[in-house]
């Protein structure tokens, strides 16, 4: 049963390359750190599959946070420290799973790849 890590972008903040790139290695980071270690010695064993995906919106998010969360899969916004583009606390993304990618599709299956 194939699994993976799904991260959720949002693109009304319009993210520098470079921004984007941390951002979405956060959520992938703070994902895998925070799942159920079964699941995530499976997905490692599987690669590690990770994809990149655009969201609209704040609203967007976390209505999709909210859908996994309801799914039981694991889920965890990401928060800017305001360092460099963005302010404190702005919201830039999303981690879900790892887990079984179809769970995960049933929430993200329609949103586009980065």
């Amino acid at each position: 049963m194939p699994y993976k890590l799904v991260i959720v972008v949002r693109k009304d903040l319009k993210l520098p390359k470079g921004k984007l790139a941390v951002q979405v290695a956060h959520a992938a980071v703070n994902a895998a750190l925070d799942s159920n270690d079964a699941i995530v010695d499976v997905w490692l064993s599987e690669g590690g599959k990770k994809v990149a995906l655009w969201c609209e919106d704040r609203k967007e998010l976390a209505a999709l946070k909210k859908a996994a969360e309801e799914k039981g899969l694991n889920a965890a916004f990401i928060a800017d420290a305001g360092l460099t583009v963005l302010k404190p606390g702005t919201i830039t993304c999303l981690g879900i799973g790892p887990d079984e990618e179809k769970r995960i599709d049933e929430i993200t299956g329609k949103l586009r790849m980065i």
